[in-house]
């Protein structure tokens, strides 16, 4: 499995801007993807040492289209913190 099917995009909050100073970036990860996975896609699509990885399961909203009920798709978040003596990854710098 090739990095770039586990790391969907990144995902840019208020929240996720603020973690960029302590080198703390958030993904939107695939949902079937282990820690071990996203830390090892992350290293390599980026050239960084990643010190951790938090996940989080966000369940799908409930959504109406007139009489019709459904839910948004299940999406899977990877808070991915890098060790202190590691480069910042370019694709956050340029935005902040």
């Amino acid at each position: 499995m090739y990095p770039e099917d586990i790391i969907i995009k990144p995902v840019l909050t208020e929240k996720g801007y603020d973690g960029i100073a302590e080198k703390r970036y958030t993904f939107k990860v695939k949902k079937d993807a282990n820690k071990t996975e996203i830390k090892i896609a992350v290293e390599q699509m980026f050239g960084v040492k990643v010190k951790s990885v938090n996940t989080v399961t966000c369940p799908g909203k409930r959504k109406r289209m007139g009489r019709n009920e459904g839910y948004t798709p299940v999406t899977k978040k990877a808070i991915v913190t890098l060790e202190e003596g590691s480069k910042a990854i370019e694709v956050f710098n340029t935005l902040s």
